[in-house]
């Protein structure tokens, strides 16, 4: 009799993502916006900054993941690197609103790298924490689950930029910052209280030897196979499969290039060519996100039923349509909202399908390795994209930003059409939470 998932406990776990996502949403919109407004930063050089937190991601995600992997402490594995980066992150990022009224840019950079270290510190083992205390069966809703926290942590940040974000090019953040900072502690804060992660991991470890001895017959294929990922069996790839793996993370990284530019760059474009100002350009990007909240268990079922790859494709080419649309639109409507809930449902597609597409051509063992060129590939477009997307936006015209992104899309689209692995099709499932996920 399999265990079922424990909704609470994935809860949460799920606040430290939660904390994570409310960071990087606050840094993708309030950093750029200081570093032209206040201290007068040209596009390509802002760029370079809001490439940098990617950069030090590719060094400190695997480093402090491997770390996370080999201590051992009456706290656990995880849990002290989350405190640890959550306090630090904190303390250091409240220094930044000082240093913008100050108008020290010195001042502001170190806080600003330091504060990106901190964040980098918990990153890796606070994703670590869901497969660490999840059976491999259920990390597909329990996945899920952290993926809308992780999105509810993004929309209250959005919300907290409409109410706290003054008009004019330089408002005071503080408030904002310290909105983001308390829920930053009290997420963590919550999931150290409820979360014991050593007391759970043997509990799990004598569910799982339960499971195992009452429903695997010693010599099975089931048992074989189950063996052959627990000893370390590594994936060797066919040439088709390596193929189709090659054009997938071009995809990965196509995609991510125009979806990144436009994410990075929206709040300064709003303000250029929209004319919008204060916090008003954080409804369009509330709109996406709630969107694809909104898409996330639909968007499994279809995926179910149709396949990951054309529910990818369909979402590459939404995408791209309304990146085309945006071109022609020379001042804020409100009709801008329907097409960023579109773009939500397209990302939306796109992100929940991709991740298992890639796992989807490793053996249980190399699930670790697949996932770091996942993130590697997509973590390399973010470090590209501010830059190269900064150079037409400062050479050229705010108004390059979204052919930039619907050129990239469409080159997304072409090489996902030459993917023919990773498109497992899974029978029907007891939830669509499941749909969300790898199969184990």
């Amino acid at each position: 009799m399999h265990s079922k998932l424990n909704y609470r406990r994935t809860f949460f776990i799920g606040l430290a993502f939660l904390s994570i996502s409310a960071f990087w949403q606050m840094y993708d919109n309030i950093i750029p916006l200081i570093l032209q407004n206040t201290f007068g930063l040209k596009e390509t050089v802002t760029g370079t900054v809001m490439a940098a937190d990617n950069v030090l991601a590719v060094i400190l995600l695997p480093l402090f993941g491997t770390l996370s992997d080999r201590v051992d402490t009456k706290f656990g594995k995880r849990i002290p690197f989350i405190v640890c980066g959550t306090v630090l992150a904190v303390i250091f990022m409240m220094m930044l609103p000082a240093a913008d009224r100050a108008g020290n840019l010195v001042w502001f950079v170190i806080v600003l790298f330091i504060t990106l270290l901190s964040m980098g510190l918990y990153r890796s083992p606070a994703v670590a924490l869901m497969p660490d205390l999840t059976p491999n069966r259920l990390r597909s809703k329990a996945n899920a689950v952290i993926n809308l926290m992780g999105a509810v942590g993004g929309v209250y940040t959005l919300i907290m930029i409409m109410i706290l974000v003054g008009e004019g090019t330089t408002p005071d953040y503080t408030p904002l910052f310290i909105s983001v900072a308390a829920l930053m502690i009290i997420a963590v804060g919550i999931l150290v209280v409820t979360i014991r992660e050593n007391a759970l991991k043997k509990e799990l470890k004598k569910e799982l030897k339960k499971e195992l001895a009452g429903e695997l017959e010693e010599g099975s294929t089931e048992k074989k196979e189950a063996e052959a990922k627990d000893t370390g069996a590594k994936t060797v790839l066919k040439p088709e499969v390596k193929r189709s793996l090659y054009y997938m993370l071009a995809s990965i990284f196509f995609w991510f290039t125009a979806y990144n530019a436009v994410t990075t760059a929206f709040s300064r474009y709003a303000m250029v060519v929209w004319k919008i100002e204060g916090g008003g350009f954080a409804n369009c990007l509330m709109v996406a996100t709630v969107a694809a909240i909104l898409s996330y268990i639909p968007i499994g079922n279809v995926a179910g039923k149709i396949g990951r790859k054309k529910t990818i494709m369909g979402g590459v080419l939404l995408m791209a349509a309304c990146y085309g649309a945006a071109m022609f639109v020379d001042s804020y409507h409100p009709v801008i909202n329907v097409a960023f809930a579109l773009i939500g449902v397209a990302w939306a597609a796109i992100n929940v399908n991709s991740y298992p597409m890639i796992v989807a051509m490793s053996k249980g063992a190399d699930i670790g390795k697949f996932t770091g060129t996942y993130y590697t590939f997509s973590m390399a477009a973010q470090i590209v994209t501010p830059i190269l997307s900064g150079v037409l936006l400062q050479n050229i015209s705010y108004r390059t930003l979204f052919p930039y992104a619907l050129f990239f899309s469409l080159l997304a689209f072409l090489t996902m059409t030459q993917v023919r692995h990773g498109d497992v099709k899974p029978g029907k499932k007891a939830s669509a939470l499941e749909h969300f996920d790898v199969e184990d």
